[in-house]
């Protein structure tokens, strides 16, 4: 009778089941887990990626990113619109209310066809200006949006219409609420007279820092009876800019074309 063989079971494997421990490389031995390998001839701390020259350069800031951060402040800006004017002139001594002749509207283009309409936040980011009570403004209705230009540009406008007792008391405190913990005034504000207009349009420059670097932001603001709000034009070359190369004239006269286009006469 023929013998079956012998069975011999395969050597034990200790790492059966279990990823193999990595073996030195070229470079040296392998980083621990979440952490960058090193390079020869890299400075110790320099991942993977960098040399030793150190890192790459950051990334220019996008529009879309400055955009955020105009966007953030808007409503806090408007909003302090209300509650500042009364703290400038003192709710007291302010005389009747003006009659409600002329109210604002977000169109569908600004600046003669030039500015896209990308988001309208009148109805919800606005709702918080409207709740925000101030003895010199009744009837309180807020005009926020967003609009795209050609090049990446943004114009941001917010305001708000309603019978302001205190028009140059609204346009200033909405300047004064761009100014906070995070940014400095970089250019003090400056009036303007732009050709055609019966406002004057006050403008300044502020300057803030966050995680993604410095930002430049140049703004004008308009106060009358019934209409009072801010005017930004972001594009990621003048957010790098120097505050004191704005041309704030500019921005002056777009803010007037803005404000005769938004501006409109109330129906009888």
């Amino acid at each position: 009778m023929t013998m079956p063989p012998p069975h011999n079971p395969p050597p034990h494997n200790p790492y059966a089941g279990q990823v193999p421990p990595q073996q030195p490389g070229p470079y040296g031995p392998p980083a621990p887990h979440g952490f960058p390998q090193q390079y020869p001839g890299a400075p110790q701390g320099y991942p993977q990626g960098q040399g030793a020259w150190g890192p790459p350069p950051k990334k220019k800031m996008s529009t879309g990113a400055i955009v955020g951060i105009v966007l953030g402040s808007v409503v806090v800006v408007a909003g302090l619109g209300f509650a500042g004017s009364r703290v400038l002139s003192g709710a007291g001594s302010l005389g009747s209310f003006p009659e409600a002749t002329h109210r604002l509207v977000v169109p569908k283009t600004l600046v003669d066809g030039e500015y896209k309409l990308t988001k309208d936040a009148s109805q919800t980011e606005g709702k918080e200006v409207e709740d925000t009570y101030d003895p010199s403004v009744k009837d309180a209705k807020a005009a926020i949006a967003q609009y795209a230009g050609e090049d990446d540009a943004v114009l941001v406008v917010s305001g708000f219409s309603g019978r302001l007792r205190d028009p140059e008391g609204a346009k200033d405190a909405i300047l004064k609420g761009a100014v906070d913990k995070q940014s400095t005034l970089a250019v003090p504000p400056k009036d303007f007279t732009p050709a055609g207009a019966d406002v004057t349009v006050t403008c300044q420059v502020t300057r803030s820092k966050d995680v993604m670097g410095s930002t430049t932001l140049p703004m004008c603001a308009w106060g009358d009876d019934n209409t009072a709000s801010f005017v930004a034009v972001v594009t990621a070359e003048s957010a790098t800019a120097d505050p004191k190369t704005v041309d704030l004239a500019a921005l002056a006269e777009t803010t007037a074309k803005v404000r005769a286009e938004m501006r409109k006469p109330i129906a009888g």
